[in-house]
């Protein structure tokens, strides 16, 4: 039971519509079929048999003929005179046995009725041919006068033109598949137009929509725009809430920066002036995962590009990365992104590389349906059953670490995720094989 269900879903078509005309044309197929059976069973064998029983009665007569002449020459003077009048071709042959058995394709349905039919209503040894000549029945009889040969043309044993009804069907058959398959796209076409909008604004690129089709599609549809009015209202509020207390909180830490920086200067002021960098830095990662990229239109980037300008960036900052390109990007068709968004992002996984380890590199890997950016570093790592819980907000699996190294808030990963999420794309963690620690993968469609 379970492979069965393996094969059903792994052969059946996985969009809707193949399933909705495969339900639609199945029951089609097989009724065309039993029909087809039906017909040659019962209808077409039942004509070639009739036809059968009366050649029949003709083969009787002419082998009692046969055997009532004389002599040879008599019986095949009356066979000369048969001929014409039964549309025959009737030959006695000095062959004294008859084949051994009779000659029809496998297929001939109806050539088999013929044989079963003849040998049961002429009371003479005789077997068929129906392979030498497609257009006539070959029979042969023993009688006492030897091998009775009666060429019979196949149009009066057989039904003739049967494939007219089965071409009929098929004709029918295809032109209701044609109608069905119209109508079943205009009724799949609205809820493919919802997915794509749906997935559209899941990448943060939302799409004109419109509800229509069934009542059912056009609700979901009126649902679905809701939900999205609703989203984009939220973050929107959110982002004049957070751009409003970023601005309260900025004013005061810019008054303090500058009365530090005019103050006399020791031990305890270059100590407050980090702490107060420290709270600026921690704001701009509240801002950033608060935003998620959302208030950024996505552009045509060069991801190469900006991958050099982040390993330029470690360089001014005295970094040990290492940076890696696998392919090329298409100057013609370049990736669709949020430039401020990924690079805040990459930027994030190369912070978190920098703090934790000494080494870091970065690969910038392009294919032809994503783009990748690989994160490695030589520090500790993250294990396996915690690298759900450093994906979440505000988490720091090192509680020992306190605000002066620079551990930061524990938003840099989930920064990373949302923009990833953002993009219709994904972040994934692992261990790096190369340098040993973490390897963070940020993986975006293109």
């Amino acid at each position: 039971m379970r492979m069965m269900k393996a094969l059903l879903k792994r052969y059946l078509p996985r969009s809707l519509f193949g399933r909705a005309l495969m339900i639609l044309v199945l029951p089609i197929v097989l009724l065309q079929l039993v029909v087809t059976g039906l017909f040659i069973q019962r209808h077409y064998a039942g004509v070639t048999e009739q036809m059968a029983d009366a050649v029949a009665l003709e083969l009787n007569y002419i082998v009692e003929t046969v055997e009532s002449a004389p002599d040879d020459a008599t019986a095949r003077a009356r066979l000369a005179e048969l001929a014409r009048p039964l549309n025959m071709r009737l030959e006695l042959m000095d062959e004294a046995a008859i084949p051994s058995r009779s000659l029809r394709h496998f297929y001939d349905v109806s050539g088999d009725a013929l044989s079963d039919t003849l040998r049961r209503r002429v009371t003479r040894p005789l077997t068929v041919d129906l392979v030498t000549d497609r257009r006539s029945a070959d029979v042969r009889i023993l009688t006492a006068r030897g091998v009775l040969r009666a060429v019979i043309p196949r149009r009066r044993v057989i039904a003739s033109n049967p494939h007219l009804l089965l071409v009929w069907m098929a004709v029918t058959a295809s032109a209701l598949v044609v109608v069905a398959v119209l109508f079943l796209r205009n009724q799949v076409r609205p809820i493919r137009q919802l997915a794509e909008a749906a997935d559209s604004f899941g990448k943060g690129r939302p799409t004109p929509f419109r509800p229509a089709g069934a009542e059912e599609v056009r609700r979901a549809g009126a649902a679905f725009l809701d939900m999205r009015r609703r989203i984009e209202r939220q973050i929107e509020q959110r982002s004049k809430m957070l751009s409003a207390v970023s601005h309260d909180l900025r004013t005061p830490l810019t008054r303090m920066k500058l009365a530090l920086a005019m103050a006399e200067d020791s031990e305890e002021t270059r100590e407050l002036m980090r702490d107060v960098d420290e709270m600026e830095r921690m704001l701009g990662e509240l801002l950033d995962f608060a935003s998620g990229g959302h208030g950024e239109e996505p552009e045509p980037t060069d991801p190469v590009a900006m991958a050099h300008e982040l390993a330029a960036d470690a360089a001014r900052m005295g970094r040990a990365l290492e940076l890696r390109v696998e392919g090329a990007a298409d100057p013609d068709a370049p990736p669709v992104m949020r430039p401020g968004a990924v690079r805040r992002a990459v930027q994030n996984l190369l912070d978190n590389a920098a703090r934790h380890g000494e080494r870091a590199r970065l690969t910038l890997r392009i294919g032809p349906r994503s783009v990748e950016f690989v994160v490695e570093d030589d520090g500790p790592g993250i294990a396996p059953d915690q690298r759900e819980a450093a994906l979440r907000a505000f988490s720091r699996l090192d509680e020992a670490r306190n605000q002066d190294s620079g551990g930061g808030v524990g938003l840099g990963l989930s920064i990373a995720l949302d923009v990833a999420r953002a993009h219709g794309g994904a972040l994934e963690l692992g261990d790096s094989a190369d340098l040993g620690g973490l390897r963070a993968t940020l993986r975006l469609p293109r």
